[in-house]
C-alpha cells in the first residue's frame, strides 16, 4: 500500500506539473522531439515535381498511371529518465531535496510525453542500477514514473554513473531521448557518456544546490559527505577555506560543462534556490531554434 503522504505528494504534483505542461511546455516539447523516422502512408496519383524514386510501381502497373508513395514522420518517441539516486541527491539547504526537484522536473518531462502520446520509462541508479522500468505510454505509468521516484528508498549511497550509462546502451534498442538527471559529483563516465550519445539524444539535467558553491561564513560546522559518511570539521570563516572551496566548485563546474560541451549533449542547469521553469522552458526555446 502507498502511504498517505506520498499519495499526497504525488497527487500536488501532478496538478502543480499539468498546469505547466498544458500552458507552456507542451506545444514545445512537441516541436522540439520530433520522430525517429518516417513511415509509408499512403499513395497518390503523380504530379509533375515528384521524385521518381517515390513512385509505386505495382499501383502504377495496375491503375496504368504513375502513382507515388506518401511517407509521414514517425511521431512516437521512447523518452527515458535516468535518475541519479544517491546519497548526495538526499540533500537540500533550501525548501527542497534535490531528489524532490528532480520528480518534479521528471513530472513536467512526462506529462509532455504523454499528451504527445510517447513511451516513458525510467532507471534509477546509484553506484550500481538499482531499477529499471521498460517504456510505456499513458498517464498512469507517468504517475508510476514519479511514484518511484519519490518514494524510492535506495539500497546505496554512492554514485558511478558509468553502471547507468552502459546499462542503458546494452537494454535500449531503439533510439530514444535520454534525460540524466543528476548532480554529476562523479568522474569516469565520459566514454560510455560518449558512446551512448552517439545513438541516443542525450540530455543532462544538472542539480546544484547553492551550497555546494558556496558556504556562508558562520564559524566552525560538521559537514559529513552524504555518500561516504566521512566527517570533517571546518572553519567557515576561514578566507583560505573560503577560496579554496569556490576554486574547486567553480573547476568541478567547468569541467562538466565542457565534457558536454565537447560531446554536444545539450544541458539543463536547475539552481535548488530557484525555479526550474525558467530553465526548463530556456532549453526548449533555444533548442527549438536550433
Amino acid at each position: 500500500m502507498i502511504p498517505v503522504e506520498l499519495l499526497r505528494k504525488i497527487r500536488k504534483i501532478e496538478i502543480h506539473t499539468t498546469r505547466l505542461v498544458n500552458d507552456l511546455f507542451g506545444g514545445e516539447y512537441e516541436s522540439v522531439f520530433k520522430g525517429q523516422g518516417i513511415e509509408f502512408a499512403d499513395v497518390r496519383e503523380y504530379v509533375p515535381g515528384d521524385d521518381i524514386r517515390t513512385i509505386d510501381w505495382n499501383v502504377t502497373a495496375r491503375s496504368n498511371q504513375p502513382f507515388v508513395k506518401k511517407f509521414v514522420e514517425t511521431r512516437e518517441l521512447t523518452v527515458i529518465f535516468a535518475v541519479d539516486m544517491s546519497g548526495s541527491q538526499y540533500y537540500g539547504s533550501q525548501d527542497k531535496l534535490k531528489s524532490e526537484i528532480a520528480a518534479e522536473i521528471t513530472a513536467i518531462l512526462a506529462f509532455s510525453a504523454v499528451k504527445n502520446n510517447d513511451k516513458t520509462g525510467l532507471l534509477i541508479c546509484t553506484d550500481e542500477v538499482e531499477k529499471f522500468i521498460p517504456v510505456k505510454k499513458g498517464r498512469n505509468h507517468a504517475l508510476r514514473v514519479i511514484r518511484e521516484i519519490l518514494g524510492y528508498q535506495p539500497r546505496k549511497r554512492q554514485t558511478r554513473l558509468s553502471q547507468a550509462l552502459e546499462y542503458l546502451h546494452k537494454v535500449l534498442t531503439r533510439t530514444a531521448v535520454i534525460f540524466l538527471i543528476s548532480d554529476f559529483i562523479d568522474e569516469g563516465y565520459e566514454k560510455p557518456l560518449k558512446i551512448l550519445s552517439r545513438k541516443h539524444d542525450v540530455i543532462a539535467v544538472h542539480i546544484q544546490d547553492p551550497l555546494e558553491q558556496k558556504i556562508p561564513a558562520v564559524g566552525l560546522l560538521n559537514l559529513q559527505n552524504r555518500e561516504t559518511g566521512e566527517t570533517v570539521l571546518i572553519d567557515t570563516n576561514s578566507k583560505e577555506f573560503q577560496a579554496r572551496y569556490q576554486n574547486n566548485a567553480l573547476l568541478k563546474k567547468r569541467a562538466i560543462d565542457k565534457l558536454f560541451k565537447r560531446l554536444h549533449i545539450d544541458q539543463i542547469n536547475i539552481p535548488a534556490n530557484t525555479s526550474y521553469v525558467e530553465p526548463l522552458f530556456k532549453f526548449f526555446k533555444s533548442r527549438g531554434r536550433s
